[in-house]
């Protein structure tokens, strides 16, 4: 994922852009943003009128852990 200075969504802290493998054809793409105490925002790019999911930092973890472990 890249590192951006500023994000689209304007109250929004810096954001990393990435894209999924899978959804590279169709310009799909999520941008996260680091909240402050490890937490972490969610938005989708193509839909920047909706809200951010947040996340708090453990909320976080046991996602990023579920994907390693191959559980999501």
């Amino acid at each position: 994922m890249n590192r951006r200075p500023t994000s689209t969504h304007s109250t929004s802290p810096p954001c990393r852009e990435g894209s999924p493998p899978l959804s590279t054809d169709n310009n799909a793409c999520v941008e996260l943003a680091d909240l402050p105490g490890g937490g972490m925002a969610v938005f989708d790019s193509k839909r920047p009128d909706l809200p951010a999911l947040r996340y708090t930092k453990e909320e976080w973890e046991a996602f990023r852990e579920g994907i390693v472990r191959g559980l999501l």
